[in-house]
């Protein structure tokens, strides 16, 4: 599936099943819980942190998910093509960043 795809995918789900988007600070703030859903799996499987046991059946790849899904729902609502944006983000990073990091030592040390 393109990013444009998922786009479309979304907003066909909205309309025949959501009834409408949710407006677009309601969805900040969905994109803001997820994101500290996916913070929290993180920071529990590769951080210091112990699972307690209502987080020991949280799927990584679901909150994941649920992240890109109000992205694209924020997409959507506010005009953005995201797969335009995104090669031209890519552009952005690969013109500033071309030799930023392989001259970064900190990223050249095991």
């Amino acid at each position: 599936m393109t990013i444009a795809e998922a786009q479309q995918t979304v907003d066909k789900w909205i309309q025949s099943t959501g009834v409408r988007y949710f407006n677009e600070l309601t969805n900040m703030a969905i994109l803001t819980e997820e994101v500290g859903e996916v913070a929290r799996i993180i920071s529990r499987k590769y951080g210091e942190q112990s699972f307690k046991e209502s987080d020991k059946d949280k799927d990584l790849a679901d909150e994941l998910a649920d992240v890109l899904w109000v992205v694209l729902c924020l997409a959507n609502q506010t005009g953005v093509d995201l797969t335009s944006a995104f090669e031209k983000n890519l552009n952005k990073k690969s013109s500033r960043d071309a030799d930023r990091h392989k001259s970064n030592d900190k990223l050249s040390r095991s």
